[in-house]
């Protein structure tokens, strides 16, 4: 059988190389990025470098003709907080690229590596006991112009999921990491146990980020209650902990998350709370 022909974009990058090699052994991929290192210095294999920024598509298209998806996990990023906005207007440009591309090109689907902080003022409201749960469904709120960015290309891609653009629909997943890593555990303190709970609620394991992408590419009908073939999901395992809602992904795509971060570092959550408890006492 055919392997799916699959467009990564971002290849270069954290998030992509997560999933790298169980892409390459399930799709036949192109990889695309503005360089061909990752972020220790290292050549990864098959890139090939472009700037998705650039307004002039016909430089890239060629990578997009015959693809089934794309998944878009590229980005700019500026550590000047007076350059975020110029950045994130970059981002929504290379965003809009991507699937005004895809849509010309007749490729079926985008998944986009989205971000939580596409809602994350509602931490806020979290942490401050005025809300315990956020949904997908929920107006997407940000006081950040990261947050913002990513709220910018979600609305983008439904604008091309709801046939607004050309003669067809896009089929778009917008994916919303949460926290990819297995290094926040080490930062886990007994004096900021609302730190530790967010570190364990938002933890995505690769093998579910895996699963999560791969169903989000091959489910056949992402169509929302009303045919839009639109979908925003969390990308977190199925924490104990979790503050946000991984309900729809379960029913829309069937994801099965494997992973939860309360197992997982047990040993960890237990060495913490027994300093709290300590603490208390040595206080009270």
């Amino acid at each position: 059988m055919n392997k799916k022909k699959v467009v990564v974009t971002g290849a270069a990058g954290y998030v992509a190389g997560r999933m790298l090699p169980a892409l390459r052994e399930r799709y036949d991929l192109v990889l695309l990025d503005v360089k061909d290192t990752n972020r220790e210095g290292e050549k990864v294999e098959g890139v090939m470098t472009t700037d998705l920024i650039c307004p002039a598509r016909d430089t890239y298209r060629e990578y997009f003709r015959g693809a089934d998806a794309i998944v878009h996990c590229g980005f700019a990023w500026s550590r000047n907080s007076e350059e975020r906005y110029w950045v994130e207007i970059q981002n929504v440009n290379m965003a809009y690229n991507v699937y005004q591309t895809a849509l010309e090109e007749n490729v079926r689907r985008v998944v986009v590596a989205s971000s939580n902080h596409a809602a994350d003022y509602y931490e806020r409201l979290i942490w401050t006991d005025r809300c315990d749960f956020v949904t997908p469904e929920m107006r997407p709120l940000s006081d950040n112009f990261y947050g913002w960015g990513k709220i910018a290309y979600e609305s983008l891609g439904f604008v091309f999921a709801s046939g607004g653009v050309g003669d067809r629909r896009l089929e778009v997943v917008q994916i919303r990491i949460g926290g990819p890593r297995e290094t926040d555990v080490g930062r886990f303190r007994a004096d900021d146990l609302d730190r530790m709970h967010r570190g364990l609620g938002v933890y995505l394991s690769v093998r579910d980020q895996v699963q999560l992408f791969v169903k989000s590419i091959e489910t056949p009908n992402i169509e929302d209650e009303n045919g839009v073939p639109f979908q925003i999901f969390y990308g977190i395992s199925d924490n104990t902990h979790k503050f946000w809602s991984i309900t729809n992904a379960r029913k829309v795509i069937g994801y099965e998350p494997e992973d939860d971060s309360q197992v997982k570092f047990a040993d960890k959550i237990a060495q913490v709370l027994i300093e709290a408890q300590e603490r208390r006492k040595s206080n009270g």
